[in-house]
């Protein structure tokens, strides 16, 4: 979950939709579990261009820009254990889609407002809220929600899957 509430309410309702547990939390080594945005993007140490060598946001033409994670190491640490992180801006949104995308992971982002939009467009999918959402996320996103429902995600999962099989189907025939 990244949000950008502060650390305490992010707690309250990663443990309310159980994305945390209490008994998981409190045994083991977690040190990253629960984050803020500013201290994981310090950790972590923002993006790279691998086309020029220079920290992101660099000079590159947009379409020639290739980022990655500047300290990877670290990065495969958090990702292993973080659940929520909290008090996120736009640019720790981004680092940790591209982060994740970096590490090969499929990555599906959420949004509805503007500084949604980086992340929603880095992402393999972007969903933005058709009701709620600004026209940046929407025009970011892959597939607007009509409703705001983050249960219509596992029907359009489920049609696109169809799709997809059908699609396979077809080019087989």
């Amino acid at each position: 979950m990244v949000t950008g509430d502060n650390i305490v309410t992010a707690t309250a309702i990663a443990k309310e939709c159980k994305i945390i547990e209490e008994d998981k939390f409190i045994s083991g080594k977690k040190e990253y579990v629960i984050m803020e945005g500013p201290e994981f993007f310090k950790l972590v140490g923002g993006l790279i261009c691998i086309t020029c060598g220079m920290k992101s946001p660099c000079d590159c033409k947009p379409s020639k820009v290739n980022e990655k994670v500047v300290n990877a190491k670290v990065f495969g640490e958090i990702r292993e254990q973080l659940c929520v992180l909290a008090r996120s801006r736009p640019e720790d949104k981004y680092l940790l889609v591209t982060g994740l995308k970096q590490f090969g992971d499929v990555v599906a982002v959420t949004g509805d407002g503007t500084n949604d939009a980086p992340a929603l467009k880095k992402a393999d999918v972007g969903f933005a809220m058709g009701i709620t959402g600004t026209d940046v996320a929407k025009n970011a996103a892959d597939i607007i929600l009509l409703d705001d429902n983050f249960a219509s995600i596992v029907q359009a999962c489920m049609w696109g899957r169809n799709i997809y099989d059908n699609i396979r189907r077809f080019l087989q025939f």
